[in-house]
């Protein structure tokens, strides 16, 4: 009886174990995916501009974690004058390449239609 009770907890253990990685894994990869979407956007001329308490710019920030650091962004309550200048309206405003402007809640779904950046590691 002992051995196939610790045998049942060696089962649970690897199973736990395994979940563990996979979802760790699973994690890695998306920030590394986020990642180069975020620098792929810079690199090719977006800008975010927003404020710190609207809540569309924290939940455009959420949909990319950590990698929202990559983002060229310009907090607008710190940086009026690049707001005024580029014609900000309201809270986020993208603008991109060719005269791209999107404005609202974009998600990086629809901004990776629109730049032609990629999200197939995701």
């Amino acid at each position: 009886m002992k051995n196939i009770l610790a045998g049942g907890v060696i089962v649970a253990l690897i199973v736990v174990a395994g979940w563990f990685i996979f979802s760790a894994d699973a994690g890695t990869n998306e920030v590394i995916a986020l990642d180069g979407f975020a620098q792929c956007l810079t690199e090719n001329g977006f800008k975010m501009y927003g404020a710190y308490w609207c809540p569309h710019c924290q939940n455009e920030k959420a949909a990319f974690g950590k990698s929202f650091q990559y983002i060229d962004y310009i907090e607008c309550t710190k940086e009026p004058k690049q707001c005024t200048d580029a014609r900000v309206n309201g809270y986020p405003t993208w603008t991109g390449p060719e005269g791209i402007r999107l404005e609202g809640e974009q998600g990086v779904e629809r901004l990776s239609d629109i730049s032609g950046c990629a999200l197939s590691n995701l």
